[in-house]
């Protein structure tokens, strides 16, 4: 097996003393290159499966239903969040039209895929007749364990991080050019703010030093799921654990 990291650009947590140098982004396997940001989406994926498949065992559903909805919604969430990306980003793809299906190049936003998530269980769970606040109740287990894990597919590809952090935050993240991360790729807020903050051209400076947001968000959504688990039994209605997740 030929297996050879690409793109590696060092990453660092200067007040949590974590120093990661040289991460990959993406990996090559027999001359084929995978991102890591999918190998993270797809874990999220089957782990998710695995959660709701066990809430419906215990709660004394049929499982199997699960295993066949989680073949449809996957495959039309990712349709879904694509086309809510392509929807916000139309002046590049109006004038871009044959990279609206490229999406090894990015562009998938999660509101799309929940939206669409929700449209294909409520057509299931109509033609099992089965009810939908139930089997949502089950389902936004799995679909909030996804979003812990696939957040760090950010992290991976140094993306959806948040505004310019001071270095008192004990959070702050640095992220460092190399010949795989550049200027370019920044966001004019992010240069102006690290420009303002250290006084010198975003160039000589050599790294970025942000709000890690996917560590957020993760970190959330996991308390959230927890909750979930502890007080799914005592619900008082079915769709009550899917009105927890939209709230």
């Amino acid at each position: 097996m030929n297996l050879n990291l690409l793109a590696t650009t060092s990453i660092e947590f200067p007040n949590l003393h974590i120093s990661l140098n040289n991460l990959p982004k993406s990996f090559s396997l027999f001359g084929v290159d995978i991102a890591f940001y999918g190998v993270i989406i797809a874990f999220g994926m089957l782990a998710g499966i695995a959660l709701v498949c066990y809430d419906a065992k215990s709660s004394g559903q049929d499982y199997n239903l699960y295993i066949d909805f989680a073949m449809y919604a996957i495959i039309l969430s990712v349709i879904g969040a694509r086309l809510y990306y392509v929807v916000f980003s139309w002046d590049y793809y109006s004038a871009h039209p044959s990279e609206i299906i490229n999406i090894r190049e990015g562009g998938l936003a999660i509101y799309g895929g929940v939206i669409a998530g929700i449209i294909t269980c409520i057509i299931y769970t109509k033609i099992k007749k089965i009810s939908f606040f139930k089997v949502a109740d089950s389902v936004v287990l799995g679909l909030i364990l996804g979003q812990i894990i696939g957040r760090w597919g950010n992290f991976f590809n140094r993306e959806a991080f948040g505004q310019v952090a001071t270095s008192r935050n004990p959070f702050m993240m640095r992220i460092f050019f190399d010949d795989n991360y550049s200027i370019n790729q920044v966001p004019d807020a992010v240069r102006i703010g690290m420009e303002n903050l250290k006084g010198m051209d975003l160039s000589e400076i050599g790294y970025i030093q942000v709000q890690p947001t996917f560590l957020y968000e993760s970190v959330w959504n996991l308390m959230v799921l927890i909750l979930m688990l502890i007080f799914r039994k005592k619900k008082k209605f079915d769709g009550e654990v899917f009105l927890w997740y939209l709230f």
